[in-house]
């Protein structure tokens, strides 16, 4: 038997709509609004409706992919038939580095609630995790790779049980938060956009924003575990986004309006929370509500972890079966049906970005700068499916415009974040390339795997020198919004010429015929 045939098809409509809201309800509906809000003030909210909008159009695209050619592990596989082993090494890696830094993030959102009750493992003052804190968030993350080792049957039920759970704490805060000390004052006192509309924009990808929304790729990643996935993966990902957007807008507009009009004397900046929800609650004295939603950043992160940790390990599984690391690591068990060195590998890597960083925003800010390109690629490969005749009856209607739309707003979120968070981008960028280029020369790999690829360090190369001239970090050489129209219209410029450049790889490689069939026979 295959080892394909271990992952076998046992998620639903509904098991796979909580996986999706499990991994984005985490810790970003604990910290995110209050980060945001520091940044961005009461224009906050319109950072997580721009957001949502994005992720919606990159989120159908991703729905149609999984609709062409449902596989486990696709977003590292995508990549690779369409444009080659250049770009999917590039992509793969960048895809992993975000995905093993999540166990983390949540482990230390956990960890920073649970300092209110065994005081020590959070230092306040530098805003990190103590050793002892660390160690904690280490041994939480073993009992995420555990858990997820007794196989995908037992995660999608418990998963299903603990989103259920931690849907509830989030909505619970809203109303007792709109009965009780709600200021509708603070929308006005400090202005809307004290900081700038750009403060906003910037906060989409480093204030936990998009690195909530995410939490939707791991239907994607497990698209191969999923009974009838023409049907449950688009509207699993449909369900799961929309909850999530109206949660998390309320959410964001609740704690602008909560937080005690005296605190804001000097500015939005200057709120200073250990953790954030809770302690507005006990401001308020509602304390019984501090107390549940401290309960609940036990279990949200958690649970968040838990989706990611199993759909991380099927990306790692992908990445073996393309020969991008060794087929050690693309094994699966054949008890449990998971691939349990590709979990334990990912708990490594994890741990080298919880040790550095120590702190739930530190992590964050790497994720959203490093993830975006992930997103762009695959914009760029669903239509490169369309145009070599391989989507047929399976497309969804509308990716013709929503494609090249997701792909420039993608463009956009890259330039609109601060110039020194862009850079940190380029830290994926550089060990894809390096692995691929080990991988190219020691398996002679033709000329036209490089070609197929290259788009992606050219557009890459293109937005850092957008990012350095422009107005969000960088020296300012034309004000707003003529820059960023400019970065728009290159985005739509370049986005035609990655297709072309995929389309004319397809056919250099002779594939389209052997992916038409296999993309014809899924159910």
């Amino acid at each position: 038997m295959s080892q394909e045939q271990y992952l076998k098809k046992k998620m639903g409509f509904w098991s796979l709509t909580a996986l999706s809201l499990g991994g984005i309800i985490g810790s970003s509906w604990l910290f995110g609004p209050w980060a945001t809000a520091k940044l961005a003030g009461p224009a906050a909210i319109l950072s997580w409706v721009i957001g949502a909008a994005v992720i919606t159009l990159i989120a159908m695209v991703y729905a149609e992919l999984g609709r062409v050619k449902p596989e486990t592990g696709g977003l590292a596989r995508y990549p690779l038939y369409s444009h080659g082993n250049m770009l999917a090494t590039v992509t793969s890696y960048s895809i992993w580095l975000g995905y093993c830094a999540t166990a983390p993030v949540e482990s230390a959102g956990v960890i920073q609630y649970a300092n209110q009750f065994w005081p020590g493992l959070y230092d306040v003052t530098n805003e990190q995790l103590t050793t002892t804190g660390i160690l904690a968030a280490t041994f939480l993350m073993i009992f995420f790779v555990i858990f997820n080792y007794f196989g995908v049957k037992l995660f999608a039920i418990t998963n299903t049980v603990i989103t259920t759970i931690k849907f509830v704490v989030p909505v619970l805060t809203i109303l007792a938060f709109f009965m009780t000390g709600f200021h509708v004052e603070n929308f006005t006192s400090q202005g809307f956009a004290p900081n700038g509309y750009s403060a906003g924009l910037s906060a989409i990808l480093t204030s936990g924003i998009f690195f909530a929304y995410t939490g939707f790729g791991n239907v994607i990643m497990m698209s191969g575990e999923v009974v009838n996935p023409r049907r449950n993966i688009p509207l699993a990902l449909i369900a799961s986004l929309v909850i999530a957007a109206i949660m998390y807008i309320l959410l964001q507009v609740v704690f602008i309006g909560a937080v005690p009009p005296e605190m804001l004397v000097n500015g939005w900046s200057g709120i200073k929370f250990d953790s954030p929800f809770a302690d507005l609650a006990m401001i308020v004295n509602l304390v019984w509500l501090s107390w549940i939603i401290t309960a609940d950043a036990m279990i949200s992160p958690t649970g968040s972890a838990l989706a990611y940790t199993g759909g991380t390990s099927r990306h790692v599984f992908a990445m073996a079966k393309s020969g991008f690391l060794p087929s050690y690591f693309g094994v699966i068990n054949k008890r449990y049906g998971v691939p349990t060195r590709a979990l334990a590998f990912n708990f490594v890597i994890g741990l080298l970005f919880l040790f550095p960083l120590k702190s739930w925003t530190a992590i964050v800010a790497i994720v959203g700068a490093i993830g975006i390109y992930k997103y762009a690629s695959a914009c760029v490969t669903v239509m490169v499916f369309r145009k070599v005749g391989l989507t047929k009856d399976n497309g969804l209607p509308g990716i013709n415009v929503i494609a090249p739309l997701a792909f420039v707003f993608a463009t956009l979120l890259i330039y609109w974040t601060k110039w020194s968070k862009v850079q940190l981008g380029i830290t994926g960028l550089i060990i894809g390339v390096g692995a691929y280029l080990i991988i190219h020369f020691i398996r002679k790999y033709k000329t036209e795997e490089i070609l197929g690829g290259l788009y992606l360090i050219v557009y890459i190369l293109m937005l850092i020198t957008l990012s350095y001239l422009g107005n969000f970090g960088g020296i300012s050489i034309l004000p707003e919004p003529y820059m960023s129209l400019i970065v728009a219209i290159a985005g739509f410029v370049f986005y035609y010429l990655a297709v072309y450049n995929g389309v004319w790889y397809m056919h250099k490689k002779g594939n389209v015929a052997e992916l038409e069939k296999s993309s014809t026979n899924q159910p």
